[in-house]
């Protein structure tokens, strides 16, 4: 088996199943590390060993690979993982509009998520990197989302887009926490609340609507902002007057996230089902922080099917003209 392969099919199985995140990059840094190699030193067990962001585990697949094996990490992690989902309306997605890079708390480069949707068999990604707010996160100043617009969409095809976006964080009074001119110059807006998750009801409520309200959003993102499994832990979630806020989202043709990451499933059913009868549209959504996560659409197109989501209602069913159209 081609070693670089091995390599970068382990990587993207830790990266879907959520396993930690330093796992999966020393994986994609010992694939990256072996294809620079001279060939002598790639067939030179002393010297591969040595080199520089190759580990003891990375080594012994890339060895089995040399011996003509599939490397035994390899099969242990195929019988591991859970089968791939499959529905009818993962087949007509067309893109996903939530995805990060190593410019705020992704794993990988702009091009290396691009390259991943494509083979994917996306016809559009959005990278929406975090706002300033999130310092955590690496949150991009307007000089850096600035420096960023291009290379996200240098990194188009003729058969297949890349979309200027951002996850801009809500602020507590529900402005929005970038330069509103800035904005205008992106082609996809998801805003989400990431702080103040407890702020009573009323409050959280005229935050919400104020921010769907904004000219420049396309997308409500993780909208009660719960946990319900995972490493972070668990988190109840927000509390709001949902018919009100998805009137707002009706009206403003701003769609409602549902979050495909299993530790997150965002909206709840009931939510959905609210949104659902005020008329709102959807964006089914990866949350992508790593190239192996844009297949968590999986576990969204079955939620989103289960619940009786419409595909036409799903903003990511569209084609990529109709999307732009429907963005700005």
């Amino acid at each position: 088996m081609d070693a670089v392969a091995a390599l970068l099919e382990i990587a993207t199985l830790l990266e879907r199943e959520r396993a930690s995140r330093y796992r999966a990059k020393a994986f994609r840094q010992a694939a990256a590390t072996y294809e620079s190699l001279a060939e002598s030193v790639r067939n030179d067990p002393t010297r591969l060993r040595a080199a520089a962001g190759i580990g003891e585990s990375t080594f012994a697949v890339i060895q089995q690979a040399h011996a003509g094996h599939v490397p035994e990490y390899l099969i242990s992690l195929r019988g591991e993982v859970a089968p791939q989902r499959t529905s009818e309306l993962r087949g007509r997605l067309r893109g996903d509009l939530h995805a990060h890079t190593d410019w705020s708390d992704g794993m990988t480069s702009i091009q290396t998520m691009a390259d991943a949707a494509r083979a994917f068999g996306h016809e559009y990604l959005a990278i929406t990197d975090h706002s300033p707010r999130l310092r955590v996160a690496r949150g991009l100043s307007p000089e850096r989302l600035r420096e960023q617009i291009p290379q996200v969409r240098a990194a188009s095809t003729e058969t297949f887009t890349m979309l200027a976006g951002i996850e801009v964080d809500i602020l507590n009074d529900g402005e929005l926490d970038q330069d509103p001119e800035l904005l205008t110059e992106l082609d996809i807006v998801v805003a989400s609340v990431h702080s103040q998750l407890r702020m009573d009801a009323g409050s959280m409520t005229v935050r919400m609507i104020a921010a769907v309200s904004h000219p420049r959003v396309n997308v409500l993102g993780h909208c009660t902002g719960r946990l319900v499994q995972g490493e972070r832990g668990t988190r109840p979630p927000s509390q709001f007057d949902a018919r009100a806020v998805f009137d707002a989202c009706a009206e403003n043709a701003v769609a409602v996230e549902i979050n495909a990451r299993p530790e997150r499933q965002d909206p709840p059913d009931e939510l959905i089902a609210l949104a659902l009868d005020a008329g709102c549209l959807f964006a089914l959504d990866s949350d992508a922080h790593a190239p192996g996560q844009l297949s968590l659409l999986d576990y969204g197109a079955e939620r989103a099917e289960q619940a009786g989501v419409p595909a036409e209602r799903i903003v990511t069913t569209w084609g990529v003209e109709r999307l732009r159209a429907w963005a700005a």
